[in-house]
């Protein structure tokens, strides 16, 4: 009967490790020598695919800058694969083991908080519309009756919907399933505008047939903090992102990789988005914090 006992103790304690290390991605890579970073196909300047498996943008190239000292504390060369990652699955597959981090596109909010971690927030986003410029929309109001597209697994049309200016404005919703389909939807006629985090529309826009044809228009609809997703319950791997975030934003190389991704020309077109840090950026990274876009929803 002893053995019994010690035989199940034993099988619990080495049931325990192995859930332990699930949540201790430094130990999890230590032993695989491998991590697996989520990325998006068409998060604009944030994050985009290159094809043949190969991806770029801010977050990306911060994510590079993590895993370079995931790799110091791990105290081995780490294989880094790439998971291309949806605003639907994205959570799930960070909370799953699958994805150790995630680079996309990922606001920061109180409700993910209960289910993954967020590294300190590198890019504060505003919410807005985008349209073919002959569309003759300029405003939120002007949107009532109109067919509006968003994708699948985000907030935006939530947030138009509670927009005090959206009062009593009826459109209907029509879902992409990411973001370059989305952006399809309004290209196409299929839509009248596409609401989304301005970048991602920015970023839209420059790799269009004819940028031209389509502009970002009216009110903000939200400030909305976007970060780096890790899964929950790892304070070490999260200290080791935060502080690399907070190095990258000390040394001013954070400055330096926003404006390369955001003001200068990006592959694979040598196109701009045209975006410059924006105040409530420069003010996150004056004061690093992970806080949820509540926070925010309170100023």
């Amino acid at each position: 009967m002893n053995k019994r006992i010690l035989a199940v103790a034993l099988a619990v304690f080495a049931a325990g490790g192995v859930m332990a290390q699930a949540n201790d991605t430094i130990a999890k890579v230590k032993a695989s020598g491998v991590v697996t970073m989520g990325v998006r196909d068409s998060s604009g300047a944030l994050s985009y695919t290159l094809g043949d498996g190969k991806y770029a943008g801010f977050h990306y190239e911060v994510c590079q800058r993590i895993l370079a000292n995931l790799e110091k504390a791990a105290g081995r060369k780490l294989d880094i694969k790439y998971q291309s990652v949806t605003s639907q699955n994205r959570i799930p597959l960070v909370q799953n083991g699958t994805v150790d981090i995630e680079c996309g596109s990922t606001t920061n909010n109180a409700t993910r908080q209960k289910d993954v971690a967020f590294a300190f927030t590198t890019f504060v986003e505003e919410v807005r519309i985008a349209v073919k410029a002959n569309s003759g929309i300029t405003s939120l109001n002007q949107l009532n009756g109109k067919s509006v597209a968003t994708t699948t697994g985000t907030t935006s049309v939530q947030l138009l919907r509670k927009h005090e200016r959206a009062a009593n404005v009826d459109f209907k919703e029509i879902f992409g399933k990411d973001h370059s389909d989305s952006f399809l939807l309004l290209e196409s006629g299929r839509a009248e505008a596409f609401v989304m985090d301005g970048q991602i529309l920015a970023g839209n826009i420059a790799t269009a047939k004819n940028p031209a044809d389509f502009r970002i228009v009216g009110e903000t609809i939200s400030v909305e903090p976007i970060a780096i997703m890790l899964r929950k319950d790892d304070p070490a791997f999260k200290k080791l992102a935060d502080d690399t975030i907070r190095d990258l934003i000390r040394t001013g190389e954070m400055s330096k990789m926003y404006d390369k991704w955001f003001v200068q020309p990006i592959p694979p077109k040598n196109t701009r988005v045209g975006l410059p840090a924006s105040e409530a950026t420069k003010a996150a990274w004056a004061n690093p914090n992970d806080k949820p876009v509540e926070d925010y929803m309170k100023k």
